[in-house]
């Protein structure tokens, strides 16, 4: 099981495991205050903390987290992976063209997690993510390899697609479909399914949140994910 697997990622992109390739506007901030959480094999692990995005130019996006994680066995609470990472738009969508968005955004999970909680290694994501957008109807998705050395571990392949309305002008619902192949020697390919909302309660605060069930390889792998944050766009 791979904590990994839950990126702080924001609509789209976070509440979803999926990402889209839209980067934050230019000279804007998108801030969230979030907390994720997997439970596998009766456990549940996950993290809590700071997700920083802001649009430095046009196309471009740097993101930082800072998380604390857990995990309710053995019953311990510490630092996470402190994680870094450039979106950066390499196509654009156009009405009349089948072209979609498209980003590539890397990322770098490094060792900073306290022992026993996360990985130890430097981790890395290198992930294509695509959208095109219709009236109210958004479709994303996309994924990539992620670099997971250490004893026992191995590197994976994760990703998914996510559909997502705007039903009313505060409220986005979504849903997607995510998956991973096996993060761990003896692990299993994994697959899940997560419902979405977004409830924008004033112009720069938003609520989000998503969760689901796992489907595929769910006793070992994910039974149940979850992910609510408090988002402000400035």
């Amino acid at each position: 099981m791979a904590v990994a697997a839950l990126p702080s990622l924001a609509v789209a992109g976070p509440p979803y495991v999926t990402d889209d390739p839209q980067p934050t506007d230019t000279g804007h901030w998108e801030i969230y205050l979030y907390s994720n959480g997997l439970q596998a094999a009766d456990a549940w692990t996950g993290e809590a903390g700071l997700d920083l995005n802001y649009g430095p130019v046009k196309d471009l996006q740097l993101t930082l987290v800072l998380p604390a994680a857990y995990a309710t066995q053995p019953g311990q609470v510490g630092v996470g992976q402190v994680e870094m990472a450039a979106k950066y738009k390499i196509l654009h969508q156009s009405d009349g063209s089948l072209t979609p968005d498209v980003a590539v955004f890397p990322r770098v999970f490094l060792p900073t997690a306290s022992r026993g909680l996360e990985s130890d290694r430097i981790n890395v994501l290198l992930p294509v993510w695509a959208g095109k957008d219709w009236g109210p109807w958004s479709l994303f998705g996309g994924g990539g390899w992620q670099y997971n050395p250490g004893p026992g571990n191995r590197s994976f392949w994760t990703g998914g697609v996510a559909l997502t309305r705007q039903v009313t002008k505060p409220l986005n619902l979504g849903v997607e479909v995510w998956a991973h192949t096996p993060d761990v020697a003896g692990g299993k390919d994994f697959a899940g399914v997560n419902l979405g909302a977004d409830w924008r309660l004033t112009p720069h605060w938003s609520l989000i949140a998503s969760g689901g069930p796992g489907v595929w390889h769910a006793p070992s792998e994910g039974r149940w994910d979850f992910y609510v944050a408090l988002k402000a766009d400035y």
